[in-house]
């Protein structure tokens, strides 16, 4: 991992970020997984920023990223789908509708912000006005400058 990949800002719905913070409480203390339609999410990171997107807009949580695992999304589902804040397989093939590739970003030591990063501050530190929906790397000294 270099320093400019130190952390991957992922984005989420608000009704995604609130069922994972209900499945961490229910689950501390263990791997979980984020699942991403087709192929797409960090290769390399150390940590993970999660951004829950419109209305809210904020980072509002960490997480130390363990792997991300893409491939056919069958087999992803039976091997992590317990990992994930889906209830059943029925929920997962609706969330991926009807694609056949996932991804699973993985990651562990998952928290919730006591005090979530709004837009406004991140779009002074990054220098962006739009995270793009497939995610971000940013450096070291970024990730610090946002202060999580």
């Amino acid at each position: 991992m270099t320093e400019e990949n130190y952390a991957f800002i992922l984005l989420c719905d608000e009704k995604w970020w609130n069922k994972l913070c209900e499945h961490n409480r229910k689950n501390q203390n263990k791997t979980h997984s984020f699942v991403r339609r087709n192929l797409r999410g960090p290769l390399k990171a150390e940590k993970l920023l999660f951004y829950v997107k419109s209305p809210v807009k904020q980072i509002r949580g960490t997480a130390d990223f363990v792997e991300r695992v893409a491939g056919d999304s069958e087999k992803l589902w039976r091997k992590y789908g317990s990992e994930t804040c889906l209830e059943n397989f029925k929920e997962y093939q609706g969330f991926l509708h009807g694609s056949e590739k996932a991804t699973f970003v993985r990651f562990k030591n998952f928290r919730e912000l006591e005090t979530p990063i709004p837009a406004k501050t991140m779009k002074k530190v990054l220098g962006v006005l739009k995270v793009p929906r497939g995610g971000k790397y940013i450096n070291r000294e970024t990730t610090e400058q946002l202060a999580v």
